[in-house]
């Protein structure tokens, strides 16, 4: 999903947004080769995406040196709990801590999946 604020992006910008929406998340050196940007220009595009709140960073070791772990923000309109759904019912399991899968409620709900027509 587009935001307004990501059509003030450049193009280059917009490709590192996308390269991290795809992969789900990136390392910030294999982010860099991957636009094939030097480190400077990669931190600088992070650093408006992170600022304009579209990604975040967490510190992290990769290959034996500190850098961070990207990652998108998902708006929670975006998310597809399609998955969790048969018919009109939610999987049981949704929120429990201790899964029976031999109760009456999950049975219902592999039932009503297993009747779906897809």
């Amino acid at each position: 999903m587009s935001t307004a604020a990501e059509t003030d992006l450049s193009e280059v910008e917009r490709e590192g947004l996308e390269l991290i929406r795809t992969t789900g998340g990136i390392h910030q050196s294999d982010f860099w080769k991957e636009l094939d940007v030097d480190s400077r220009k990669g931190s600088r595009i992070l650093d408006k995406l992170e600022e304009m709140e579209l990604v975040e960073r967490a510190e992290t070791v990769y290959e034996g040196h500190n850098t961070y772990y990207v990652t998108p923000i998902l708006d929670p309109r975006d998310l597809d709990f399609s998955l969790l759904m048969a018919g009109d019912l939610l999987s049981p399991f949704v929120g429990d801590e201790e899964i029976d899968p031999q109760s009456d409620a999950f049975s219902q709900w592999v039932m009503t999946l297993a009747y779906e027509e897809y």
